[in-house]
């Protein structure tokens, strides 16, 4: 049903009774017609026949008193006339214009003195000179023929009837699946995700019922990732503005401590949080764009540039190993960048020993492997929900969501001592 206008149901109506009614008028009218000729003709068939048989039966020169043949229909008005028209005997009119029209030996009807009339010459050696006129009264016949048309009209109001209950069950059938659509695009614009339109039996509103499911389905599987994705987002922000703070809170609190050192850090601390903010503020802008191709030892010794001197500072090792002759990697480097800065983060707070990185070709793609020496993760564990009770699962699922934007995947190969495993896909040429 639109907003503005004629509803649906009400135009299916409509139309469906108008055409049933106009295409009963096409077919009612000529045969109203046809059934008007035929009783006429029938009914001056009829006095045809009565009138030869009069005719037959009467001399040529009729003596009173005169005896018509039997078996005649009671309401029948006979007479004879002259081929003048004068009346002889039986009844009728005085005069009878159809009775002249008898002179040429030939049969004639028609209408006269509210009687339709059938004429018949008396057969003679000499010419007619007798005419017979039988008729009946013309209202009969009418009488007749409109029992005829009441009898089609009746007919016709039926059928018109029967095309109004159909259109009636009809309409609801159409517009029943629209107006449930309609309701469940309302649904959906309202923040219903879970719209399911039932079947109807119509193929093409079932067709446009799937593909609302499936834009409802593809929606609230989007907003879930998004408000999935905020969330890590904001727990990453979080966590090094947390950092930044306390160190910052730390300094204060220690009197005549040179607060240079402190400065500096959280200036780092601040311009690496800056720099992660950018990332995943054009992550999420450009979630859409293509992906494109990958200087991976340039982010490899960016890497090693920004975790060196935090693993240091805990006397242990940042080791990365590149093989040569890499295939292309397709990926945006700020979504790669990312996920080592929350495997390397893993590590760097929770892991021991050296950390290590590999970038090796496994066939399709290339594979980004971190490990570190740490006790790692229980075996029937998974880092990556954000309900498995560990700190660092959220920013772990953050990481797998931005692998598989990507096109590619991030796996736990090893739970202890742990190996994180990114496999990213290779570059279409």
């Amino acid at each position: 049903m639109t907003a503005q206008g004629v509803p649906l149901r009400r135009r299916l109506l409509v139309g469906i009774v108008s055409v049933t009614a106009l295409a009963v008028a096409l077919f009612l009218v000529p045969l109203a017609i046809a059934m008007n000729i035929l009783y006429h003709d029938q009914t001056v068939a009829a006095l045809q026949r009565d009138a030869a048989w009069v005719a037959a039966a009467v001399p040529d020169e009729p003596r009173a008193p005169l005896k018509l043949p039997t078996g005649l229909p009671g309401d029948l008005a006979i007479g004879g006339y002259t081929t003048a028209g004068a009346r002889l005997f039986g009844n009728g009119p005085a005069h009878s214009r159809l009775a002249t029209s008898g002179k040429d030996g030939r049969v004639h009807d028609m209408v006269e003195d509210g009687f339709l009339a059938v004429s018949a010459p008396v057969p003679s050696d000499e010419g007619p000179a007798l005419i017979i006129r039988v008729a009946t009264p013309n209202s009969q016949v009418e009488q007749r023929i409109q029992q005829a048309w009441l009898l089609m009209g009746g007919l016709a109001l039926i059928v018109i009837a029967l095309a109004a209950g159909a259109a009636v069950r009809q309409s609801a059938r159409l517009a029943a699946p629209l107006e449930r659509l309609t309701a469940a695009a309302q649904a959906l614009g309202g923040g219903d995700f879970s719209v399911r339109a039932a079947p109807s039996g119509l193929r093409e509103a079932d067709q446009a019922a799937q593909a609302l499911e499936m834009t409802a389905r593809r929606l609230g599987d989007v907003l879930a990732r998004e408000r999935a994705f905020s969330a890590d987002v904001s727990h990453q922000l979080r966590t090094g503005l947390t950092g930044l703070l306390l160190g910052l809170e730390s300094a204060l609190s220690r009197p005549g401590t040179d607060l240079t050192p402190a400065v500096q850090a959280a200036l780092t601390r601040g311009e690496r949080l800056q720099e992660v903010l950018d990332d995943l503020v054009r992550l999420s802008r450009d979630s859409r764009a293509p992906a494109e191709r990958l200087d991976v030892d340039a982010l490899m010794e960016e890497t090693r540039q920004e975790w060196h001197g935090p693993l240091a500072r805990q006397g242990r090792r940042l080791t990365i190993t590149v093989e040569p002759a890499l295939p292309p990697v397709t990926a945006q480097p700020a979504a790669v960048r990312q996920i080592l800065r929350v495997l390397l983060d893993n590590a760097l707070r929770h892991g021991q020993g050296e950390v290590a990185i590999t970038v090796s070709d496994v066939g399709p793609g290339t594979a980004v492997e971190v490990s570190d020496h740490g006790p790692g993760m229980a075996p029937d564990s998974d880092p990556f929900t954000r309900s498995s009770g560990h700190s660092h699962g959220i920013g772990l699922a953050l990481a797998r969501s931005l692998a598989e934007a990507e096109g590619g995947r991030l796996v736990l190969s090893r739970a202890s001592p742990p190996l994180f495993s990114l496999l990213l896909p290779g570059h279409d040429t």
